[in-house]
């Protein structure tokens, strides 16, 4: 039955662990050129391609080829990133000092991201610039005591005074990030207001509170297992006066603001996650070159090559992930791409643990000890899959959301089955029959109109299978279940599983064929590392032995250019 099949399609690309993408078949500097290049801010669309996974379909429009920028903004961001890693390099101190920047960045990103997006031209020219210098510290306040992932059961109130001036804000924040340092916070909070029909509920509304208003109290900071740098505690406010100026968005419409925060911060896991890894993969391999052990270095072990083949491929796929999904958040329009970070965050916060195990494992007792950072990275690096919306929420949001948009579509057709019409049971048992039996799926990624380098045809074609029989699985899964399929949470799991990994898929054959083609640089070891490694010996020693010879990740950079790459 479908519902194996789906186990064993989840089973066969575990995540994090082994990457189910393209597998080469001939290799060489071929410059294949695309009929066009599409660069990072294009054109303005409705973005569906995970959403279209669920139906069969693959939309390679949307993702094919791999974004990019131009010349001009690589050099932008070439300025403004050289001066931030000669400070690192050169005053930053402690080399694990940029781990924890990246924490503290990621931080201070999301605490203004409301304002960013949600917020009008005043409320940024007043906030956004002392929040830049560093002269304010943000907060996003969101989670309460009593409500964790179930954001929309907060309980802080804020109540319109007479004078219709201002809003007294009275409630309790847990969990809040900077809570004790910041100057400026995001909260959100429940008012009072009419609908249309002149009825009053309860909505939530989003603030901009500054410490200054009073009433503001924080509590003691808490002491956590990881990211001990970052100052988190409780914060109370008692009838804090907020002005009505200070509302973004609108009243009522904080739940939408809180929501697009969430999801437009995920995506930056995966970019986070991987430079990580590329730092474990410069400690441990200088390790295991060094480390003699029966006369021999670590790294000539079968097994330890295992494991860095393991950390360079996670790295590579979370990389490719991050910069596709930015590519599509960087279109006109501000497009909706919260499925797509949902599940960038979920194989990021899963790899990042599964390789800072690893590398813990490679470098053995004295990965254990306080005396090495290598246990600091493994206590920071187990709060990725809890904050910004457990794992285990997330997984429920991308299968139901996916499945509430292909229920949509399939409704007609599954009443009729459900009702006996003969005609939709014959067309859908012909389909599955001709599922069965043909084993070649095309939905264009190859061939003369195809957006896949040539080499990596054969990867193409499994990708296209699994992208086929995950859309039949889905239409099974709703015939079978109905309105019911929410509360199957183990199959929906599996769904999320399969979805995320097709993302996955996708994202590493897009920037593939785009190094492959315009000949970027270790182009040939990015192919190979592409390669599942489930069960192909060679590309693990392959993989393990590059890095390992070079004490670093490989890979050329996303964004990398070439100079014959106009």
């Amino acid at each position: 039955m479908n519902l194996n099949k789906l186990f064993g399609l989840s089973r066969s690309v575990s995540l994090g662990r082994n990457v189910f993408a393209p597998r080469v078949a001939q290799k060489g500097d071929c410059l294949h050129h695309f009929q066009s290049r599409r660069f990072i801010r294009s054109s303005a669309r409705s973005l569906t391609y995970a959403k279209d996974l669920f139906l069969g379909k693959v939309n390679k429009a949307e993702v094919f080829p791999f974004p990019e920028i131009s010349k001009e903004e690589l050099e932008e961001l070439n300025q403004l990133v050289q001066p931030v890693e000669k400070f690192f390099n050169e005053d930053g101190g402690y080399k694990t000092s940029v781990y924890y920047c990246v924490f503290v960045s990621l931080l201070r990103a999301f605490s203004s991201y409301g304002i960013l997006i949600a917020g009008n031209d005043s409320q940024k020219a007043k906030y956004l610039p002392r929040l830049a210098t560093g002269e304010h510290i943000a907060a996003f306040c969101l989670t309460e005591p009593g409500s964790g992932s179930d954001a929309a059961s907060i309980q802080t109130r804020a109540t319109l005074t007479e004078d219709g001036k201002h809003f007294l804000l009275n409630g309790t924040k847990f969990w809040i990030s900077n809570g004790g340092w910041a100057d400026i916070m995001t909260v959100f909070a429940r008012t009072e207001v009419v609908d249309k029909d002149g009825q009053k509920k309860d909505k939530i509304t989003a603030f901009i509170v500054e410490r200054a208003f009073g009433g503001v109290t924080s509590g003691k900071p808490e002491d956590k297992l990881g990211i001990r740098g970052s100052n988190t505690c409780e914060i109370t406010f008692e009838d804090t006066k907020v002005p009505i100026e200070n509302v973004i968005g609108e009243v009522g419409g904080g739940f939408k603001v809180a929501m697009n925060i969430l999801n437009n911060g995920r995506f930056s896991m995966g970019s986070a996650g991987a430079g990580m890894i590329k730092r474990l993969i410069e400690l441990t391999s200088e390790y295991a070159s060094t480390r003699k052990q029966f006369n021999r270095s670590l790294s000539e072990f079968g097994m330890i090559q295992d494991k860095f083949a393991t950390m360079a491929l996670n790295a590579f796929v979370m990389e490719s992930m991050a910069y596709l999904t930015a590519g599509m958040m960087d279109r006109p329009g501000v497009p909706d791409c919260s499925l797509e970070a949902a599940m960038v965050k979920v194989f990021s916060s899963e790899g990042s643990w599964i390789c800072v195990s690893e590398a813990l494992q490679v470098l053995g007792g004295l990965g254990f000890t306080k005396n090495y950072p290598y246990e600091r990275y493994l206590r920071d690096c187990r709060i990725l899959q809890i904050f910004e919306g457990t794992n285990e929420i997330l997984r429920m949001y991308i299968a139901l959301t996916g499945m509430q948009y292909a229920g949509k579509i399939l409704t007609g057709k599954i009443k009729e089955m459900k009702k006996g019409n003969v005609g939709v049971v014959f067309e859908i048992l012909g389909k599955k029959l001709k599922d069965s039996v043909v084993k070649t799926v095309d939905f264009g990624l190859t061939g003369k109109d195809g957006v896949v380098h040539p080499s990596l045809t054969e990867s193409a074609k499994m990708f296209e299978q699994n992208a086929a029989h995950f859309g039949s699985t889905v239409e099974s899964l709703l015939y079978r279940y109905g309105k019911t399929i929410v509360e199957e949470q183990l199959v929906l799991k599996k769904v999320a599983d399969v979805l995320i990994n097709l993302y996955a898929m996708t994202a590493v054959l897009s920037r593939t064929s785009r190094s492959v083609s315009i000949g970027l640089r270790n182009h040939d070891h990015e192919v190979t590392r592409s390669v599942s490694k489930q069960n192909n010996d060679a590309n693990i020693k392959k993989i393990a032995q590059e890095v390992i010879a070079k004490r670093a990740y490989v890979c050329s950079h996303p964004l990398d250019r070439t100079f014959r790459h106009v």
